[in-house]
């Protein structure tokens, strides 16, 4: 069963691009972790930054945020920059 991961960001306008830089960084990093299937960023209409990950495992999935803790712990830090809180989904396959 494939697990995949969606995280929906909520940037200020004035931060938007350099939001959006940001998640693709998230997206490079977890791309090349093993068992990652694709990993790629997003952006709406309306000023959302998306990133939509699939790992071969929910295992996977774990092991590659474990492994990069260091590389993406200041990417992905909430703070003044986001006007809302971000949503974050985990899927599974059927």
């Amino acid at each position: 069963m494939t697990i995949g991961f969606v995280g929906v960001h909520y940037p200020r306008p004035e931060y938007f691009e350099e939001f959006v830089a940001r998640v693709g960084q998230v997206a490079e990093i977890l791309r090349s972790r093993p068992g990652c299937l694709a990993a790629r960023s997003w952006v709406t209409a309306d000023g959302a930054a998306v990133s939509t990950v699939e790992f071969e495992s929910q295992g996977a999935l774990d092991a590659a945020f474990a492994d990069s803790r260091e590389q993406l712990a200041p990417l992905v830090v909430f703070d003044e920059r986001e006007h809302r809180p971000r949503q974050v989904f985990t899927l599974e396959s059927r």
